[in-house]
């Protein structure tokens, strides 16, 4: 019995062989399993200068935002810590030192090295 991998998409078990591509009956999809699999739903965020953001990574912001429904500003520098992408406008959740958690526009923030 050969060590094929289940689908990617489905999970499904009944994945086989055809040349190079494996290929899943019930959803019909195929891959090659040599090639790294990238998932095209993934996002793909960058800070304002370019940087390539992950989860995790921490950031500063590069400009003074005020938040929405309170006086509160937050200034010039405020550190934060990426907890997840999110897809829409403010599209990174994270957690804001001495503020808590919220929501961010990814150009306002640069990665810190």
């Amino acid at each position: 019995m050969s060590n094929i991998p289940p689908c990617p998409k489905c999970n499904s078990a009944y994945v086989y062989e055809d040349g190079s591509l494996l290929i899943c009956p019930e959803c019909a999809h195929e891959w090659n399993p040599n090639e790294e699999v990238v998932d095209p739903d993934a996002l793909v965020l960058k800070d304002a200068v370019g940087n390539l953001l992950a989860e995790e990574d921490k950031v500063t912001l590069i400009k003074d935002l005020k938040v929405k429904g309170s006086s509160l500003v937050l200034k010039v520098g405020t550190k934060a810590v990426i907890k997840r992408f999110v897809d829409g406008d403010h599209d990174i959740d994270c957690r804001v030192d001495g503020h808590g958690s919220m929501m961010l526009k990814s150009k306002f923030v640069k990665k810190q090295s």
